[in-house]
């Protein structure tokens, strides 16, 4: 079921008062000409026996009229008051899922974990003579998309999209506040490039979501590079590029 924002809950409401308007005004309008038909025929004859069953019936008949118009309006006042309550508590799961997707980033093993990480891997893979394959994953923000979206919320569902896809051998890091790096073992590159299609289709969602994509790139030992110093080499400079750009961004 889609999730009601802000939008559809105002169209509703001004949709549900034009209603409640034009019910009034008609009930109105009906009501008044049948008061002004039973009028005469209530008081008009003085000598009627039953004279006092149609004015009890009229008077009846116009409070009645009356409740319901009060009915029509105290309704719409209800849905506002609705309207109120859904909005707050988008509000507040807005905020546990910033929260939840803040606590999941902050919790994440940093960048000096990926350190060693990768330098215990790439001794095992040397030693052993197996493979070692490392993703990077870069997001970047669409620059059509006119709603706000919050990079916190985008970046906590992305790696709890990621972290879904990973083997239990594999294992994720947060290099930089939107760069993500994942290491994994005994992986060739036809694998990796397979586990990086994964990925890309699990972060549709997100991609969808908050309008921001996301650059996934596959480095292989021994295919593309031959040490760990290289491995570092193209961490390193891939965030020196972010960092020049965001320095570029800020400047401009």
């Amino acid at each position: 079921m889609t999730n009601l924002n802000r939008q559809e809950l105002d169209r509703l409401e001004r949709r549900e008062l034009q209603l409640t308007i034009v019910s009034a005004v008609l009930v109105f309008i009906l009501a008044g000409g049948l008061v002004v038909f039973m009028y005469p025929l209530v008081f008009g004859g003085t000598n009627d026996p039953n004279r006092w069953t149609m004015r009890v019936a009229f008077f009846g008949f116009c409070t009645l009229t009356v409740l319901f118009i009060a009915y029509l309006f105290e309704r719409q006042r209800t849905v506002r008051h609705l309207k109120q309550q859904v909005l707050e508590e988008m509000d507040r799961n807005m905020e546990l899922r910033l929260q939840a997707s803040a606590d999941l980033l902050h919790t994440m093993p940093n960048i000096d974990y990926f350190w060693d990480r990768l330098t215990m891997e790439y001794r095992r893979a040397m030693t052993m003579e197996r493979q070692l394959s490392l993703l990077l994953v870069k997001a970047q923000s669409r620059p059509n998309v006119t709603e706000e979206t919050d990079p916190t919320a985008a970046l906590g569902d992305a790696a709890r999209a990621m972290s879904r896809k990973l083997r239990p051998t594999d294992s994720i890091y947060r290099l930089a506040p939107d760069f993500f790096g994942l290491v994994l073992p005994d992986t060739d590159t036809l694998n990796a490039k397979r586990i990086a299609a994964r990925l890309q289709e699990e972060l549709q969602t997100v991609r969808a979501k908050h309008g921001c994509s996301f650059d996934i790139s596959v480095h292989n030992y021994p295919e593309h590079v031959k040490s760990s110093h290289e491995l570092e080499e193209i961490v390193k400079s891939q965030l020196s590029e972010k960092e020049d750009w965001a320095a570029v961004t800020a400047i401009t």
